[in-house]
């Protein structure tokens, strides 16, 4: 596909696809899927890191108690805020007690703080490719966060190999990943894999 209306018709049918395959996980799947995702992350994390990840929603992995204990080790962490639709998220500091409210599309936000810059963050994905290109919600809220950054942090796609497409056709907007993590695997080799700090 090289027209750009017909792969946004196509990219938004798969969204809805790959959602409803996602919610479909169930029981120990779900539960045997994120313990090896949270391990295929504890080996990317450091105490050393300022953490950014997602609160989960539809189904999701749920990173908050990975973090949680990276935190009690000395980590930082931090959760995204949309301040403006069309704008580049910002980041403030989260830990277990922080008060939260909901924010754009009713997501738990961090209910004050003053912004964060990650060093690692962590991306939830719909769908990805083996190049590293992330299917997203389709708003662009991390694609324009990720361009917009002066300091790069070292983005890692978080999400189910059910996910896993030939191509997501990216475009010049489109941002890839430094690695893609899924219960199946670790992908290193994107177009902008880069080694971790």
């Amino acid at each position: 596909m090289e027209n750009w209306d017909e792969i946004r018709r196509w990219r938004r049918a798969e969204r809805v696809r790959l959602i409803a395959e996602r919610m479909g996980l169930r029981g120990e799947m779900r539960a045997r899927h994120n313990v090896a995702i949270a391990n295929a992350l504890e080996k990317l994390l450091s105490p050393r890191m300022v953490i950014g990840f997602y609160w989960p929603i539809r189904g999701e992995y749920d990173a908050r108690k990975l973090v949680a204990a990276l935190l009690g080790q000395g980590a930082r962490a931090a959760m995204p805020v949309v301040i403006q639709k069309g704008a580049p998220l910002v980041f403030r500091d989260w830990h277990p007690d922080t008060r939260m409210e909901d924010g754009f599309w009713n997501i738990p936000v961090p209910a004050e703080g003053d912004p964060v810059d990650p060093t690692t963050l962590l991306v939830p994905l719909v769908g990805f490719d083996d190049m590293g290109y992330r299917l997203g919600y389709g708003g662009g809220y991390y694609d324009r966060t990720l361009a917009s950054l002066p300091v790069k942090p070292f983005a890692i796609g978080v999400g189910y190999e059910l996910s896993h497409l030939g191509s997501i056709y990216p475009q010049p907007h489109d941002i890839p990943m430094n690695a893609i993590v899924t219960e199946g695997r670790v992908l290193h080799g994107t177009a902008a894999a880069t080694p971790i700090c």
